[in-house]
């Protein structure tokens, strides 16, 4: 039997965050910003290694389960009125729209899985500049529980209509390897997130690279390689 990623194209799902955009770090200035407004000092490391967690989980994990609760909406929110300050001016990874691109013309049917939603994800998709590479996107206000639940992978699976077996998936945090791994979905690594390979391939990762351009680089030596006649 094949393994998976040598099979007939399936479905390519991508983070975005990360991954297609180079928005990590604006995520933490704009989360410590939001932290500090709310009278919390929250080193920027820790924040650094919770993007990519949905916004409830992510202020929990930094401010603990005794926090006081009421404060997470207006946390959230300045959050998002922060980070919306860089959206005429997100920046894509160089080769993050070729990749969509090359593989949607391999027969891949790509979908985004993002915590993003609304005006942030369009100001994302701007920046990948690929929507006719994009067959759908499952974004946070289509799942209950965002990474490192699997929902989103497997709503992601669902769109395009293929088993986890025929997915692969392409992230770059422990929070996007988890969730992939539970999903039971090809998990790929990039390094352009700044997480450590270690613990990208702890998570579940299968290959890591540096970032889209090298993916696009090896693609034909990596989980999304063509199969077998």
């Amino acid at each position: 039997m094949a393994r998976r990623g040598e099979t007939t194209p399936g479905a390519a799902i991508f983070d975005v965050d990360g991954t297609l955009t180079d928005t990590n770090h604006l995520h933490v200035v704009a989360w410590w910003e939001a932290f500090r407004q709310a009278g919390h000092t929250v080193p920027m490391p820790d924040i650094h290694r919770s993007v990519g967690l949905g916004s409830s989980d992510l202020i929990e994990r930094l401010l603990g389960p005794d926090r006081d609760p009421g404060q997470d909406a207006a946390i959230s929110s300045a959050h998002t009125v922060l980070y919306a300050t860089y959206f005429d001016r997100l920046p894509a990874f160089r080769g993050a729209g070729d990749l969509l691109r090359s593989l949607a013309e391999r027969g891949w049917r790509v979908v985004l899985a993002t915590s993003a939603s609304g005006t942030e994800l369009a100001a994302l998709r701007r920046a990948v500049d690929a929507d006719k590479a994009v067959l759908d996107t499952a974004s946070s206000d289509d799942v209950d529980r965002g990474k490192p639940s699997p929902e989103p992978v497997e709503l992601a699976c669902r769109l395009a209509g293929v088993s986890a077996g025929q997915a692969v998936f392409v992230g770059d945090t422990v929070w996007d390897m988890e969730a992939a791994a539970r999903a039971g979905v090809t998990a790929v690594a990039l390094l352009s997130g700044g997480i450590p390979r270690a613990d990208l391939e702890r998570a579940g990762a299968v290959a890591v690279y540096l970032d889209v351009a090298d993916l696009l680089d090896r693609l034909d030596d990596s989980p999304f390689r063509p199969g077998p006649e």
